[in-house]
């Protein structure tokens, strides 16, 4: 077993400049863009019990909003209405955020401090959106840095060669059928689900 931060390193080289220097204390002009060009990101959480949550947040590219290099804003739109992440965020204040753009093998990560509200001023950044959102997750960035390209170039998540089809699973419904014990004939069908997620967007 590995129980110690002494013989972990001892197992590994001491990182490079590089990638100690790469962390920045705000958002420069790089970050800016790659959010603003990213429609989707996984905002991780854990609770005061140390219960820990990585919840995936999608929208338009640039639907997470950064009105100056300290600050981001995450609009909270319409799901499964368990709260997890809200809840986490009202008990510790804290949030790592992982953003990703289709085709693009690196990743931004950005960690900071964060809160719920509903100030005027900040729900007027969605405005223009068809679902408003109830409320924003404002985020104090604390850290930002570029994540290399590894992790995906061994995925090969972007290579059409790598594509699942859909079908190599059952549909969300049966599998949520089993884990709760729903009878066969009262499980909604693929096409009834993709429907009503899309009616609820």
């Amino acid at each position: 077993m590995i129980d110690s931060i002494e013989s972990l390193r001892g197992l590994y080289a001491e990182p490079t400049e590089r990638a100690r220097r790469k962390q920045l204390p705000r958002l420069d002009e790089h970050c800016l863009r790659f959010i603003g060009l990213s429609p989707f990101v996984v905002l991780a959480s854990g609770s005061a019990e140390g219960q820990y949550d990585a919840s995936p947040r999608g929208g338009e590219p640039g639907f997470v909003k950064a009105p100056d290099p300290q600050t981001l804003l995450i609009p909270d739109a319409s799901g499964n209405n368990r709260l997890d992440t809200l809840q986490n965020v009202i008990a510790t204040g804290r949030v790592g955020l992982l953003f990703l753009i289709p085709g693009v093998d690196e990743t931004l990560r950005v960690n900071g401090r964060a809160r719920l509200d509903r100030a005027p001023g900040l729900m007027a950044h969605f405005a223009g959106e068809r679902r408003p959102p109830k409320l924003v997750i404002e985020v104090k960035v604390e850290d930002a840095y570029l994540h290399c390209a590894k992790a995906f170039m061994r995925a090969r998540l972007w290579d059409p060669a790598s594509r699942v089809e859909r079908s190599a699973l059952p549909t969300m419904g049966q599998m949520i059928g089993d884990q709760i014990g729903v009878p066969a004939a009262a499980v909604e069908t693929q096409e009834q689900m993709v429907a009503r997620y899309r009616a609820e967007l």
